[in-house]
């Protein structure tokens, strides 16, 4: 993971993949996934997701992990919460009601550290690493979360037309990543609307992903 690359995202203020509106897809397809009315959500990658907003007004925990804690500190801003901060080794613990999210490093997150999880959000996480790091990074999801069931999100488009992130990830990359433990469904493709960037054709899916 390029610390630097994305540190400098967050304090240039350089964050088109961020999104001002709740996903369409989570509010199609996360109700398709078995899970109880005070599920505890995990956004990986979360960035100052609206997408928390919404999950927060359903009356889920969402537990987050971000690298920047520039974007941490304006999500909790965003949602007029003021944070509790502690130390858990290499990261750090912001919380405030039903929300926490651990700053730092993705992988110096361990499942203790986490705890229990019902339900997986991927919609920016996947999509933002390079190939070298796609493999790892799932395996560590899954294992971090027991392998809860999970609406993934993706983005495929010609990768020789663009340079991401976000990255373009096919179905076969899907099923090769989550296939040998989880039920991989497509919920929904569609065309994404303006193009990836503006400029490149692209499309969206949705996947649902049930442990085996």
């Amino acid at each position: 993971m390029d610390e630097e690359f994305w540190h400098g995202k967050w304090t240039r203020n350089e964050i088109a993949f961020h999104e001002a509106e709740t996903n369409p897809l989570l509010l199609r397809h996360f109700s398709a996934l078995s899970h109880a009315p005070d599920a505890r959500v995990f956004v990986p990658l979360c960035g100052k997701s609206r997408d928390i907003h919404w999950l927060l007004a359903q009356g889920f925990s969402v537990v987050g992990a971000e690298l920047s804690r520039l974007a941490v500190e304006q999500l909790f801003a965003d949602l007029g919460l003021t944070p509790q901060i502690s130390d858990h080794g290499a990261l750090e613990r912001f919380e405030a009601g039903r929300l926490t999210v651990f700053v730092g490093n993705f992988f110096d997150l361990d499942h203790p550290t986490l705890g229990k999880v019902d339900v997986v959000y991927d919609r920016a996480a996947l999509v933002a690493l390079p190939e070298p790091l796609r493999d790892r990074y799932a395996a560590h999801l899954a294992a971090l979360t027991a392998h809860a069931p999970q609406l993934l999100i993706t983005l495929e488009y010609d990768p020789s037309q663009a340079i991401g992130p976000p990255f373009s990830v096919s179905e076969h990359e899907v099923r090769r990543h989550y296939g040998a433990a989880y039920h991989v469904a497509c919920a929904e493709t569609h065309e994404l609307k303006g193009g990836l960037k503006g400029v490149h054709p692209a499309h969206e899916s949705a996947w649902l992903l049930t442990h085996r």
